[in-house]
């Protein structure tokens, strides 16, 4: 393995690799880590990637360790990767809110201070750790995205915004309209300024309705998540889908709520949904 990783944990996995790196980003200007599950070879082919963007308060060893996505991930050949939510270090903008600052780069490009000097997530996600990935690991160029939350939100409006990067989209509990609730609106604030036209490239719903790139996408929402009907609010996207025909389906889950238990009851859903627009000849 190149030098630019430096590999902090392994461990053995139904058959792969469960590996943990950090590296030095040049896009935040700080050591970043990311979890990788790396399945055993089922065939000479190079293995197509899935990242996974967690949510607010989380790291990249949430899904790792309390999704049980790699053994689906095994089965059907898949690389997962799981990226930190937002650069971190002493010397790293922080707020004492749990909804700002390291934990919660909300996957855009900060523009002002004092967060431009370190959270430009969104590149990150786009472009250096993509870079990273194929440069270290055999996998090949096709991929796809999900997440959950903030990383829902990021999922979603990283693919619409790459038309063809990405064969497929999913997420859990999503921030699909963060231009209308609180959440997006007091992290946009802060890290893009006042001028709300800055803020549509991130918001999923304006991207949708604005000829953002067409893939199949999947939306899982529990219907009691406390954040439902504050924060999330699903349907907006799904009234945007149906009004431009656009290829999205929404699952409402009875009785599930925000936590990992739900993420690890419909994880294989997912990926077998990701592994059927993945693995296409």
């Amino acid at each position: 393995m190149p030098s630019t990783l430096e590999l902090l944990e392994e461990h053995r996995l139904f058959g792969g690799w469960q590996q943990r790196y950090r590296h030095q980003s040049e896009t935040l200007n700080c050591a970043m880590t990311f979890s990788v599950f790396l399945p055993g070879p089922t065939s000479s082919t190079p293995p197509p990637v899935v990242y996974f963007l967690a949510g607010l308060t989380c790291s990249d060893e949430n899904f790792s360790v309390k999704s049980g996505a790699q053994r689906v991930a095994a089965e059907l050949g898949l690389v997962l990767v799981m990226p930190d939510t937002s650069p971190r270090g002493e010397g790293v903008a922080n707020d004492e809110g749990y909804d700002l600052g390291q934990g919660a780069g909300f996957y855009l490009n900060a523009t002002e201070a004092p967060w431009a000097d370190h959270f430009h997530m969104y590149d990150y996600i786009n472009t250096e750790l993509p870079a990273l990935i194929a440069g270290n690991f055999n996998v090949s160029d096709r991929q796809a995205i999900m997440g959950h939350s903030m990383g829902g939100h990021g999922a979603l409006m990283i693919a619409l915004r790459n038309p063809g990067k990405f064969s497929s989209a999913s997420a859990f509990a999503p921030i699909v309209n963060p231009l209308e609730v609180a959440w997006g609106q007091k992290a946009f604030r802060a890290y893009l300024g006042d001028d709300i036209s800055t803020w549509k490239q991130y918001d999923s719903c304006w991207l949708m309705r604005n000829g953002g790139a067409v893939l199949p996408m999947l939306v899982d929402q529990g219907d009691s998540d406390q954040f439902l009907a504050d924060q999330l609010r699903p349907q907006r996207l799904e009234a945007i889908a149906l009004e431009m025909n656009y290829p999205l389906t929404l699952r409402d889950q009875p009785g599930y709520d925000h936590s990992y238990f739900f993420i690890a009851s419909f994880v294989e859903d997912h990926l077998r949904f990701h592994a059927k627009h993945l693995l296409v000849s």
